[in-house]
Protein backbone atom coordinates (compact mmCIF):
# COMPACT_ATOMS: atom_id res chain seq x y z
CA UNK A 1 0.00 0.00 0.00
CA UNK A 2 3.14 2.46 0.52
CA UNK A 3 3.83 2.18 -3.01
CA UNK A 4 1.25 2.19 -6.02
CA UNK A 5 1.06 1.65 -9.03
CA UNK A 6 -1.41 5.01 -9.64
CA UNK A 7 0.46 6.84 -7.23
CA UNK A 8 4.38 5.82 -8.30
CA UNK A 9 4.92 2.88 -10.30
CA UNK A 10 3.39 4.47 -13.76
CA UNK A 11 4.60 7.93 -13.07
CA UNK A 12 8.63 6.29 -12.31
CA UNK A 13 8.36 4.08 -15.93
CA UNK A 14 6.85 6.63 -17.86
CA UNK A 15 9.88 8.77 -17.18
CA UNK A 16 12.48 5.80 -17.51
CA UNK A 17 10.72 4.55 -20.65
CA UNK A 18 7.84 6.98 -22.35
CA UNK A 19 4.83 5.72 -22.79
CA UNK A 20 5.28 2.47 -21.28
CA UNK A 21 3.32 3.39 -18.38
CA UNK A 22 0.40 4.20 -20.70
CA UNK A 23 0.45 1.08 -22.56
CA UNK A 24 1.17 -1.04 -19.04
CA UNK A 25 -1.59 1.07 -17.37
CA UNK A 26 -4.19 0.34 -20.68
CA UNK A 27 -3.45 -3.51 -20.40
CA UNK A 28 -3.91 -3.71 -16.62
CA UNK A 29 -7.26 -2.11 -16.76
CA UNK A 30 -8.51 -3.57 -19.80
CA UNK A 31 -8.34 -6.84 -17.60
CA UNK A 32 -9.69 -6.27 -14.55
CA UNK A 33 -12.57 -4.55 -15.87
CA UNK A 34 -13.58 -7.25 -17.97
CA UNK A 35 -16.73 -8.97 -17.02
CA UNK A 36 -19.93 -10.32 -18.19
CA UNK A 37 -21.71 -9.97 -15.03
CA UNK A 38 -21.99 -13.31 -14.04
CA UNK A 39 -20.96 -15.79 -11.88
CA UNK A 40 -21.59 -19.47 -12.49
CA UNK A 41 -25.35 -19.49 -13.19
CA UNK A 42 -26.15 -16.01 -12.07
CA UNK A 43 -26.68 -13.15 -14.26
CA UNK A 44 -26.50 -9.58 -13.64
CA UNK A 45 -24.15 -9.95 -10.72
CA UNK A 46 -21.92 -7.06 -9.76
CA UNK A 47 -18.33 -8.45 -9.93
CA UNK A 48 -16.38 -5.46 -8.98
CA UNK A 49 -15.69 -6.67 -5.70
CA UNK A 50 -14.21 -10.41 -6.32
CA UNK A 51 -11.89 -8.70 -8.85
CA UNK A 52 -11.15 -6.37 -6.52
CA UNK A 53 -10.16 -8.97 -4.11
CA UNK A 54 -8.63 -11.87 -6.70
CA UNK A 55 -6.22 -8.55 -7.64
CA UNK A 56 -5.56 -7.87 -4.47
CA UNK A 57 -4.53 -10.98 -3.28
CA UNK A 58 -1.90 -11.08 -5.12
CA UNK A 59 -0.76 -7.88 -4.01
CA UNK A 60 -1.07 -9.49 -0.12
CA UNK A 61 -4.75 -8.94 0.80
CA UNK A 62 -6.09 -11.63 2.22
CA UNK A 63 -9.77 -11.47 2.24
CA UNK A 64 -12.95 -13.07 0.94
CA UNK A 65 -11.92 -15.88 -1.13
CA UNK A 66 -12.72 -19.02 -0.43
CA UNK A 67 -9.93 -21.97 0.18
CA UNK A 68 -9.66 -23.55 -3.23
CA UNK A 69 -9.31 -20.30 -4.91
CA UNK A 70 -6.32 -18.87 -2.56
CA UNK A 71 -4.45 -22.38 -3.13
CA UNK A 72 -4.86 -21.87 -6.80
CA UNK A 73 -4.03 -18.01 -7.20
CA UNK A 74 -0.78 -18.86 -5.08
CA UNK A 75 -0.08 -21.96 -7.46
CA UNK A 76 -0.47 -19.27 -10.60
CA UNK A 77 0.85 -16.19 -9.11
CA UNK A 78 3.95 -17.93 -7.11
CA UNK A 79 4.53 -21.32 -8.56
CA UNK A 80 3.06 -21.44 -12.17
CA UNK A 81 4.73 -24.54 -13.49
CA UNK A 82 3.17 -26.19 -10.34
CA UNK A 83 -0.61 -25.27 -11.75
CA UNK A 84 -2.32 -28.65 -12.78
CA UNK A 85 -5.77 -29.58 -14.68
CA UNK A 86 -6.51 -31.19 -11.15
CA UNK A 87 -5.71 -27.95 -9.12
CA UNK A 88 -7.89 -25.93 -12.04
CA UNK A 89 -10.84 -28.56 -11.46
CA UNK A 90 -10.78 -28.38 -7.66
CA UNK A 91 -11.84 -24.56 -7.91
CA UNK A 92 -15.37 -23.00 -8.50
CA UNK A 93 -16.99 -26.32 -10.07
CA UNK A 94 -19.79 -24.79 -11.25
CA UNK A 95 -18.19 -21.82 -13.18
CA UNK A 96 -17.43 -21.65 -16.81
CA UNK A 97 -14.71 -21.34 -17.95
CA UNK A 98 -14.32 -18.36 -19.48
CA UNK A 99 -14.87 -17.39 -15.88
CA UNK A 100 -11.75 -19.33 -14.94
CA UNK A 101 -9.79 -17.95 -18.38
CA UNK A 102 -10.86 -14.45 -16.99
CA UNK A 103 -9.70 -15.18 -13.24
CA UNK A 104 -6.43 -16.43 -15.29
CA UNK A 105 -5.68 -13.00 -16.98
CA UNK A 106 -6.23 -11.11 -13.87
CA UNK A 107 -3.53 -13.23 -11.81
CA UNK A 108 -1.16 -12.66 -14.24
CA UNK A 109 -2.04 -9.08 -15.22
CA UNK A 110 -1.88 -8.39 -11.27
CA UNK A 111 1.28 -10.72 -10.87
CA UNK A 112 3.12 -8.97 -13.55
CA UNK A 113 2.13 -5.59 -12.07
CA UNK A 114 3.32 -6.59 -8.52
CA UNK A 115 6.40 -7.33 -9.99
CA UNK A 116 7.06 -4.53 -11.71
CA UNK A 117 6.00 -2.39 -8.35
CA UNK A 118 8.84 -4.27 -6.31
CA UNK A 119 11.02 -3.25 -9.20
CA UNK A 120 10.30 0.24 -9.83
CA UNK A 121 10.09 0.84 -6.00
CA UNK A 122 14.05 -0.15 -5.88
CA UNK A 123 15.01 2.08 -9.05
CA UNK A 124 13.22 4.51 -6.88
CA UNK A 125 14.80 4.24 -3.37
CA UNK A 126 17.90 4.13 -5.17
CA UNK A 127 17.30 7.55 -7.11
CA UNK A 128 16.77 9.28 -4.24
Amino acid sequence: QDYTWEDHGYSLINRLYPDVGQLLDEKFQVVYNLTYNTIATHCGVDTSVLRRAIWNYVHCVNQLLERNLKVYIKTVACYPERTTKQIYAQFWRHFKHSEKVHINLLLLEARMQAALLYALRAVTRYMT
